[in-house]
């Protein structure tokens, strides 16, 4: 299906995952996104991720908030990269999805991104990909150089027209 998948565990964090996806789809890397559950339909999970290796997945982006467990739960059932999203939450700011993300067991590491940072997830998996890639490692170079460009010319706006008139 794709090299990517992109997975949350409710509709709520679309938002933030469909982030990921614009990265992937402007890299032109295919992907599948799903919204499952793992503590609602933890078989259906477990059937998706334990098979995700040979619908040739390579990548796993997991989107989670609060407890946070789709992406560590990933990470035990698939033996590829998975990077883990927090999702920002009413209670605590999203620092609980932080926390249960990054704080896994030794052997079982999922890669994070800051809170709400789904387009970081997107980039990273593409970079993640470009290793074997050359093709994609160029569009990457590419990217890079338009955020510098684009760095350097609003400095030039800067320095032309000072703070108080920059717009």
């Amino acid at each position: 299906m794709g090299q990517v998948a992109i997975v949350m565990g409710s509709d709520s964090d679309m938002g933030v995952m469909s982030k990921a996806a614009e990265v992937l789809d402007q890299f032109g890397i295919s992907y599948e996104m799903r919204i499952i559950s793992a503590h609602r339909e933890p078989e259906l999970f477990f059937e998706w991720a334990r098979g995700a290796e040979k619908r040739g997945v390579r990548v796993i982006i997991a989107g989670a908030g609060m407890a946070a467990h789709l992406p560590g739960m990933c990470a035990a059932l698939f033996p590829l990269p998975v990077i883990g999203v927090p999702m920002h939450t009413s209670s605590l700011g999203g620092r609980d999805s932080l926390y249960s993300i990054v704080q896994m067991p030794s052997g079982i590491p999922v890669a994070t991104v800051a809170i709400g940072g789904g387009k970081n997830a997107g980039i990273l998996a593409a970079k993640i990909l470009a290793v074997s890639n050359p093709e994609l490692l160029e569009k990457l170079r590419h990217f890079s150089g338009e955020m510098q460009a684009e760095v350097e010319k609003k400095d030039a706006r800067l320095q032309e027209n000072g703070y108080q008139d920059y717009h």
